[in-house]
């Protein structure tokens, strides 16, 4: 595994350099080309997601707020918990500062990829009304773009898989159980494998349901999760508020000491801040236009604008509240802390000595509704590749390697997912880019009908 985990580091660097470029320049570009637009109808966004604006008769399997909580529940998840955590513990509390200015970014790249999804739909071999990158780079850019496609979806066979997910659940277990010393009656186990065969086995249950089971699990487990985790957040803050303030100061005056920033300086805390929100909240990554693609509206505007409250719910919100009680419990000061174990540390500080129990019931619920979501990226993938028939044998694989990330070591596994997710960005917003007029075109022609509906 150390030789796979130095090979795959050693790659990062020149991929990343490219995905921040598109990344941040194209987000940027497409702020200001669309004249900031999404933000200006955030409010008409929530009503849309709230099935105001609802058309029974369109096409699609899912409604807005199904396919938003589906794609939520692949976002709002450990990349928010142990995400946040390994942000802060490789750059320090500014880092913080750099999530947010990505995510604001990146709701703005989902309005225009999650928009072309529903403009550009396709069919797959089975005739299934299909949407996503693939089919925006064939359908939109054209068939002598299809390897570029082909490029997203080799990528995606291991940027979907489950294994980041897998792998800090089993830390979570480890650390609040440690099975080894309260269990050890029962015998020398391998307890890592134990857990990972039994997260395999539950998500079987789910993800061979098809996406109308996955839908319906997502959006009865993702509102429930993410009230707790809200509720217990705003205990410690209730209990600690005299210092929320100086936690956010610290944010904000840290966010340019490039003394204290990651090797690379200020520069190297950016790129840090940019790679831990696209892993939180996945914009420009290609995955929730996949979801959002199989809505049910006509009106691809609509679209864009439900799926961009995703950044800012799963960033602006809830990456904020894990990095203030980090802060605020002192956890981040512990330079032996990364990843999940840091919030874990964080919680039970800040919760009688016992957040750290909470918190992993909430990490559980977060584990499994990304792993529902997250195979049924990798089935689309696989499915263009091939056929629709062979696409459903990916759940098979995604399985397995539930399994060996619960065992592998967390460098391993933050490598292999940073390296594939620069690679789907790649191709992703070349697309996005190439086709932005047309979005703009049909922002355009939707606004100025809804005006003609309220005059």
């Amino acid at each position: 595994m150390e030789v796979i985990n130095d090979f795959i580091s050693s790659i990062i660097p020149y991929a990343e350099k490219i995905m921040f470029l598109l990344l941040i320049g194209g987000g940027i570009f497409l702020a200001f080309y669309s004249r900031f637009l999404p933000y200006r109808y955030f409010g008409h966004a929530i009503a849309i997601t709230n099935g105001k604006h609802d058309d029974p008769n369109a096409k699609g399997e899912v409604s807005h707020l199904q396919a938003l909580s589906s794609a939520v529940a692949a976002t709002v998840g450990l990349g928010n918990i142990s995400g946040v955590a390994i942000a802060i513990y490789m750059g320090g509390p500014g880092v913080v500062f750099w999530i947010w200015m990505t995510a604001l970014i990146g709701m703005c790249i989902k309005f225009y990829s999650c928009s072309l999804a529903i403009m550009y739909r396709g069919t797959d071999s089975e005739g299934n009304l299909q949407g996503g990158p693939m089919f925006y780079i064939t359908l939109g850019m054209g068939k002598k773009w299809k390897p570029l496609a082909t490029f997203f979806c080799i990528a995606g066979l291991f940027g979907f898989l489950g294994v980041f997910t897998a792998n800090q659940f089993t830390q979570t277990f480890m650390n609040v159980v440690n099975p080894n010393e309260t269990l050890y009656e029962l015998g020398d186990f391998n307890w890592k494998l134990i857990i990972g065969i039994l997260l395999a086995v539950i998500t079987s249950f789910v993800i061979f349901g098809g996406l109308k089971k996955i839908a319906k699990v997502a959006t009865t487990i993702v509102p429930f999760m993410v009230l707790v985790y809200f509720v217990a957040v705003a205990v410690v803050m209730f209990m600690n508020a005299s210092d929320i303030w100086p936690s956010l100061k610290l944010i904000f005056t840290e966010a340019f000491n490039f003394k204290t920033a990651v090797a690379g300086g200020l520069m190297g805390l950016i790129i840090l801040g940019v790679r831990r929100a696209m892993f939180s909240n996945e914009a420009g990554l290609g995955s929730a236009p996949m979801y959002h693609g199989q809505s049910k509206t006509d009106e691809p505007i609509k679209e864009g604008l439900v799926a961009m409250l995703g950044p800012f719910i799963d960033t602006i919100i809830v990456c904020t509240l894990t990095a203030i009680v980090i802060i605020l419990s002192g956890a981040y000061l512990e330079a032996e802390s990364n990843g999940i174990v840091m919030t874990l540390i964080a919680f039970k500080k800040s919760l009688f000595g016992y957040g750290d129990i909470l918190l992993m019931v909430i990490v559980a619920a977060f584990a499994l509704s990304t792993l529902f979501t997250y195979s049924y990226y990798g089935v689309k993938s696989l499915s263009f590749l091939t056929n629709a028939k062979i696409g459903r044998y990916y759940n098979w694989y995604f399985v397995a390697t539930i399994v060996f990330a619960a065992v592998a070591s967390v460098d391993l596994v933050i490598n292999l997912i940073d390296l594939a997710y620069s690679l789907m960005v790649i191709p992703n917003m070349i697309a996005v880019l190439y086709l932005a007029p047309k979005v703009n075109e049909a922002s355009k022609k939707y606004f100025s009908k809804k005006k003609n509906e309220t005059a």
